[in-house]
């Protein structure tokens, strides 16, 4: 029988701290999907195992890796096997890469930015694995880079190298990417918004509509450094923020009472936002290990197929 010792192993490969140790981004992705995978593949609550179910016809841009030559040579016609849990699906990835994302407490072993990086190598590698077309969207007061959904084979290693290089920078225009994006949406499928959402609640919401009308599925992923949740300070401090430089002298007394009940009433305005368009919303928190986000996100995506 496995030690209580062996059980928390894998937990502990998946906490950022460890992860950011990694500095290869398959590399980390890898380490994260494969183990979440392995758990999950047994579980009665996933519908994701890679067995053979059927054939399809070849679209153009499906990998061909799963072309079934041997059909091909006796009927002249390109089919491709389908498995279970293959659904075909294109998943578009919007990347907050606005200054506020390069945030991180004094204690955090990880900035957001490089967390949000981490989930979504991992969500890229996961599509990888369940042979979903995937893109990117990296974005900050404007759209930075557009690499389109694909189930190409060079497609995750594009996606790795912009995830490799891109920094956050410049203010936050959420509301402009998620225009940007509905404007070249061809195909039904998932979207996946990565963010830290400072931005005002009802505009937001009034971005999100058109989307979600467009029939997208869409899943948020909001993630804060536990220093936003509770800051701690002794005494009056002077905090700056990085995508304006506007300076504020504030409190201790004010940031463990206002500024705290402020900041949940805004996670909650981005929630009752999601909700009411029928997205889903996860909070994550940058101390958190990264199965808690591929697990969720799991749950979500067998529920929309």
């Amino acid at each position: 029988m496995p030690s209580a010792a062996n059980k928390q192993a894998p937990l502990r490969l998946l906490q950022p701290e460890v992860l950011s140790r990694l500095g290869n981004l398959e590399l980390l992705a890898r380490t994260v999907v494969d183990g979440v995978l392995t758990g999950l593949h047994r579980s009665p609550h996933f519908g994701f195992s890679q067995e053979f179910a059927e054939y399809r016809a070849y679209n153009e841009g499906d990998d061909l890796r799963f072309v079934d030559w041997n059909v091909y040579a006796r009927t002249d016609r390109t089919y491709i096997k389908r498995f279970r849990g293959d659904t075909n699906t294109a998943l578009t990835i919007l990347l907050d890469a606005s200054a506020s994302m390069g945030f991180g407490g004094a204690d955090s072993a990880v900035v957001k930015f490089d967390y949000a990086r981490y989930l979504v190598a991992s969500l890229v590698y996961l599509a990888n694995k369940q042979h979903d077309a995937v893109g990117c969207t990296v974005f900050d007061s404007a759209v930075r880079k557009v690499i389109p959904p694909s189930s190409r084979p060079d497609a995750m290693a594009r996606l790795f190298a912009t995830l490799q290089t891109e920094q956050a920078a410049s203010a936050t225009n959420v509301e402009s990417a998620m225009e940007s994006l509905l404007a070249q949406s061809s195909r039904r499928g998932i979207v996946a918004l990565v963010s830290d959402f400072y931005t005002q609640p009802d505009a937001f919401l009034k971005a999100l509509q058109p989307l979600a009308h467009s029939r997208q599925d869409i899943v948020l992923f909001q993630i804060v450094d536990p220093a936003e949740l509770a800051p701690e300070y002794a005494s009056v401090v002077s905090l700056r923020d990085m995508e304006t430089d506007e300076k504020l002298d504030v409190d201790p007394d004010w940031l463990k009472t206002e500024y705290r009940q402020r900041f949940s009433d805004h996670c909650d305005a981005i929630q009752q936002a999601c909700r009411g368009v029928g997205a889903d919303y996860i909070r994550l928190t940058t101390d958190q290990p990264l199965d808690d986000a591929l697990q969720q996100y799991l749950l979500f995506r067998q529920r929309k197929l």
